[in-house]
């Protein structure tokens, strides 16, 4: 880890000599940090500093359906080091969709008392925004919307705006009552099929919704992959996704194949987006941070992601 490191490092000075000729309108560098223990080492923090990174959306827990349907917390992260020096921290709560089925008045108020509760735990001060990533349908849509009508009212009390995910589908749907969104540019193919190649991203499958994207009445951010997968078939069916060697019994015949992203899929993608919204590369935002992920590709590739709007 320490080489490692000392690489990231010496990528960082060399990175950050070209920055300082930035102009002051410079865009927001962010990433998502989607796992269950905060442990900002020496390598996340080499990297945060080598491109510049300010803002960071970290998932504190979930809402799933508990017995009888009602929602319940689950998957609550774990503070091992403390947020470094400087980084904006919007707390980040996934909500699945079936929860959106009972009283989301209440369910506003625990999430936002819930937030605030683990932030001040932990130390996480200066707080101004909190994001609620659900994969919202039509059907869902009113009682959903009707939530974070509630969230925003509660929150706003207290000084703090409300962000949302929006997935490509939802493109199609008046957007939500917030303050604004970020444009999840991953997931777009079906990880289940062992034919898809590029079920992560695939710009064949994101294109279509892009036409709706210049006149999305919400203000936008844009969010890229850099994870990958390893997805376990079985006779040429589903099985599941791999994260760990062990997390699924491996059989004579089965087959495990990895699917990543080429980083030429991802500045197409970033580059897409940039055409038809400019804004919405202002804030560039990379999907997550973890050090297999942000040493998958070269340093001068997540450079190239944050400048997509010079390409």
């Amino acid at each position: 880890m320490r080489n490692l490191t000392l690489a990231i490092c010496l990528a960082a000075a060399v990175l950050l000599s070209a920055c300082s000729e930035r102009s002051a309108t410079e865009r927001t560098r962010a990433l998502y940090y989607w796992s269950t223990v905060l442990d900002v080492d020496t390598v996340k923090q080499a990297f945060l500093k080598a491109h510049g990174v300010r803002r960071m959306y970290v998932r504190y827990f979930d809402v799933v359906p508990g017995d009888g349907g009602r929602p319940v917390p689950n998957a609550t992260l774990r503070f091992k080091t403390a947020v470094p020096e400087g980084l904006e921290v919007v707390p980040t709560v996934y909500i699945v969709n079936e929860c959106m089925a009972g009283d989301t008045a209440g369910l506003a108020r625990k999430v936002l008392r819930r937030v605030v509760r683990m932030s001040e735990t932990n130390g996480v001060k200066g707080v101004s925004e909190v994001q609620i990533d659900c994969d919202w349908t039509r059907r869902t849509r009113p009682r959903y919307f009707g939530f974070l009508r509630t969230l925003v009212a509660l929150a706003g009390s207290e000084g703090i705006d409300v962000s949302v995910t929006i997935r490509l589908h939802q493109l199609s749907e008046a957007p939500p009552p917030v303050e604004r969104g970020v444009l999840m540019m991953y997931n777009t193919g079906d990880f289940t099929d062992i034919a898809c190649q590029k079920p992560i991203l695939d710009m064949a499958d994101a294109a279509p919704y892009l036409r709706r994207l210049a006149g999305y009445r919400l203000p936008l951010a844009s969010a890229y992959p850099i994870y990958s997968w390893r997805i376990l078939f079985r006779g040429g069916k589903y099985v599941g996704i791999m994260h760990r060697d062990d997390d699924l019994p491996v059989l004579p015949g089965d087959t495990v194949i990895e699917r990543t992203p080429s980083i030429d899929d991802i500045l197409d993608a970033a580059r897409a987006v940039a055409a038809r919204r400019r804004g919405a590369v202002q804030e560039v935002i990379l999907f997550d941070l973890s050090n297999r992920n942000i040493t998958r590709y070269n340093p001068e590739d997540y450079e190239k992601i944050y400048n997509c709007n010079d390409n």
